[in-house]
């Protein structure tokens, strides 16, 4: 598992939802990693990636406005992410700081 750093090496991770983007990142130098470089177990990758794949449900893209219940959505889907970054952090022990980045798009989309 390498990324941009300067040493190359990952020590503080991020779990946060992206479009077309694995759900784990280095939080130093923003780069996306391959989840299946992470050392977690298969289960929780599974979970990481469907998580990942709902980001953005609460917005219809095709009048790119929030849906009615928007931003109950989203909400739930930050309260999973924290509850998967949780998971995250117990699987790599102290080995990495893991932290969570909750999605705010909704405000933008917002009439």
């Amino acid at each position: 598992m390498r990324c941009f750093c300067e040493n190359g090496e990952i020590v503080d991770l991020k779990v946060e939802g992206d479009f077309g983007a694995d759900p784990l990142w280095c939080n130093q130098c923003s780069c996306n990693l391959d989840i299946e470089e992470v050392p977690i177990s298969e289960g929780l990758k599974e979970e990481l990636i469907r998580w990942s794949m709902q980001y953005g449900e609460w917005i219809d893209w095709s009048k790119e406005t929030l849906l009615p219940d928007g931003m109950e959505m989203e909400k739930e889907h930050n309260k999973l992410g924290q509850q998967l970054t949780q998971k995250v952090k117990m699987e790599l022990s102290t080995k990495y700081k893991v932290s969570f980045s909750p999605s705010s798009s909704a405000r933008m989309y917002a009439g």
